[in-house]
């Protein structure tokens, strides 16, 4: 039987008991139908992750006790994607593919041609609900790190956020002479420190988006002659860039 792997939203210290709340006991105690001896794995998303055996179940809580440390491979790369709202659902399917893949960030924003128009009020109920599915991408996919999903930005506050990134890439269909291949081949590539890609809406972006992005100092690049879905974009390029750079080469490191 394979060992369940739990989520911990309180980091793991030094302490050798963990406190987990109801919506671990639940899956734990009537999901999963554990008793206390049993043994499970236990993860906080800043890459500290323990064996651990169940100590009790109390009404609403679950006692642990850690055992030893489990020693996590990550990826080389840290990628942020800056993905431009979809129409309503598809989201969902972006950000729980992104986080199986293992990256850093999320960070969504509202495109000129974005149909999914979002309230502020709402905005955090979105984010809060994102930030779940990137929990449960972790647990399910051995990640060491929770995926980090920030708050819907604007255009400009987006760009913004991106000066630290080794690889500065924004995706535009009409873009004719450069793919993503000639930049991640080429001797000039800046390694695999970082990546920063932009995935535009539906209806792709604007020249002027493009324009402001290049003057941010990204590069606009293509996937050459394929024209993707937005639900299944981001997936590509991630899992592109990490074949030359990241978990799927032998860049890596361990925590």
């Amino acid at each position: 039987m394979t060992v369940p792997r739990i989520y911990s939203p309180v980091c793991l210290t030094d302490s050798p008991i963990c406190e987990l709340g109801r919506d671990n006991w639940q899956y734990l105690k009537q999901v999963l139908r554990l008793q206390p001896g049993d043994k499970i794995n236990i993860f906080d998303g800043f890459g500290n992750e323990h064996e651990a055996i169940i100590k009790s179940f109390a009404q609403q809580s679950v006692s642990l006790e850690l055992k030893e440390r489990i020693t996590n491979i990550a990826s080389g790369i840290r990628i942020t994607l800056a993905q431009a709202l979809p129409k309503a659902g598809k989201m969902d399917m972006i950000v729980r593919e992104a986080a199986e893949l293992c990256i850093s960030r999320i960070i969504p924003f509202a495109a000129e041609r974005s149909v999914s128009k979002i309230d502020k009020d709402k905005a955090p109920l979105k984010v809060a609900r994102w930030q779940k599915i990137t929990q449960e991408a972790a647990r399910c996919c051995r990640s060491a790190g929770i995926t980090e999903v920030a708050a819907i930005a604007s255009y400009k506050s987006m760009l913004a956020r991106a000066d630290d990134a080794a690889l500065k890439l924004i995706f535009w269909e009409e873009e004719s002479q450069t793919t993503i291949k000639d930049v991640l081949t080429a001797k000039s590539n800046p390694g695999s420190d970082g990546a920063f890609i932009i995935v535009g809406p539906e209806g792709g972006l604007t020249r002027d988006e493009v324009a402001q992005a290049c003057a941010a100092g990204f590069t606009s690049v293509s996937l050459g002659r394929h024209i993707l879905k937005v639900e299944t974009a981001a997936a590509a390029i991630i899992s592109i860039i990490q074949y030359e750079k990241g978990i799927f080469s032998n860049a890596v490191e361990v925590r």
